[in-house]
């Protein structure tokens, strides 16, 4: 399998409902550093995976609506504990819907799985990773 990752972050404040997040239900901020891995079995005509500056331009994209955002304010994420792992799964689908519109400079059949990593800390990460 080929994989090409990019790198972005994020600086967002949240809350989280239920004693299982004890102090964490308080509004807190955090920051993550967000990977997207696009992986192909096979490279294309150009012996590359992706565009790495379309991949780069779309994980921006798709990163900015909750950039530096309340993410308890924002509709989409109404009555949601925005988590990490839950984050990952919401930029994996906006990065998912992007490759199946053909914005990353490849044939969306051309691409295998995309793999979103959030980097809560130097210790700490989760990831969601899928098929397309």
């Amino acid at each position: 399998m080929h994989a090409v990752q990019v790198r972005d972050h994020i600086m967002i404040a949240h809350s989280f409902k239920g004693e299982f997040f004890g102090p964490a239900q308080a509004m807190h901020g955090a920051t993550f550093v967000v990977d997207a891995c696009f992986m192909s079995k096979e490279l294309d005509e150009n012996n590359v995976v992706i565009d790495i500056g379309a991949a780069h331009d779309a994980l921006k994209s798709v990163l900015q609506p909750i950039n530096y955002a309340n993410l308890d304010e924002l509709p989409q994420f109404a009555g949601e504990n925005t988590t990490t792992e839950f984050l990952t799964r919401h930029i994996w689908e906006a990065l998912a819907e992007t490759a199946r519109k053909g914005g990353l400079g490849r044939k969306p059949e051309e691409l295998n799985s995309i793999r979103v990593s959030l980097h809560e800390s130097h210790v700490a990460l989760a990831w969601y990773e899928a098929e397309l």
